[in-house]
């Protein structure tokens, strides 16, 4: 039994079926990432003092991670379209430069976890530090579940475009889609903690 709506568009959305879901999904996770940047206003305007991103924290890296993501996302979207056009071949050299910028951001948020902690600056130094590492430790999973997908389809899920490529070059869209979430974050993120 073939599950339906897997190609075509659900007749009450417009959607097929995996489009619908991630965007559910995202839906939830708006939920959850608003809900920390509130917290994070509350504490901040609660507070006596709450220090400027820029004293504690490094732009300079922040900033190149930020373009690191911005250019996985046009990566991405190439990766999506080389299905589109039935270039394969294009598609993993796309997709596998998307997870080289997502492997990329992690080292660079790596060497800037051991910079604070060879410092001693852990989440239990103050509110500033709990906030900081929390919004970007739950950011930083996101972006290795997207990076842990990306493998599978650049590996053994790539069998699909054989069978069913039109199935397949839909979960590379869906994908891509929490893939734009997961940068969009960081587009707050950055700003938000680092600059402001």
């Amino acid at each position: 039994m073939q599950i339906p709506y897997t190609v075509e568009e659900r007749p009450d959305t417009g959607l097929y079926n995996a489009k619908l879901g991630i965007w559910l999904f995202l839906a939830s996770e708006v939920m959850l990432f608003g809900a920390l940047f509130s917290a994070l206003i509350l504490l901040r305007t609660g507070a006596d003092y709450w220090p400027h991103g820029s004293e504690k924290l490094n732009v300079p890296l922040a900033t190149l991670n930020t373009f690191v993501l911005i250019g996985s996302s046009v990566t991405v979207v190439m990766a999506w379209a080389s299905l589109r056009l039935n270039e394969f071949k294009k598609f993993r050299v796309w997709l596998g430069l998307t997870f080289l910028c997502g492997l990329g951001f992690m080292v660079i948020k790596a060497i800037e976890y051991g910079t604070k902690f060879s410092h001693h600056l852990y989440p239990s130094t103050d509110n500033f530090y709990a906030t900081y590492y929390l919004m970007t430790g739950l950011h930083g999973l996101h972006v290795v579940g997207g990076m842990v997908v990306f493998a599978y389809f650049l590996g053994p899920g790539a069998k699909m475009w054989k069978t069913e490529p039109e199935r397949f070059t839909n979960r590379i869209e869906t994908c891509g889609l929490y893939w734009h979430f997961v940068d969009l974050v960081w587009i707050f993120l950055f700003p938000t903690l680092y600059l402001l």
